[in-house]
């Protein structure tokens, strides 16, 4: 079998103040505390997903 790619996501800012969809997002990455990192499968959903919220997250580790 081949290795899928995976990529880390840490949340680095607070998702106060900001619209109650982009926190939604964030719960849906399985974030759920500030600073927590959750290392998914890279597909386009992921990645479209941290793209709506890059203000709040970084990426830790990309193939």
């Amino acid at each position: 079998m081949a290795k899928k790619n995976t990529i880390q996501i840490r949340q680095i800012k607070s998702a106060i103040g900001y619209d109650k969809s982009q926190a939604a997002t964030l719960r849906g990455l399985g974030i759920r505390r500030m600073h927590q990192v959750v290392e998914l499968e890279d597909t386009p959903s992921i990645r479209g997903m941290v793209n709506k919220i890059s203000h709040l997250v970084r990426i830790e580790t990309g193939e």
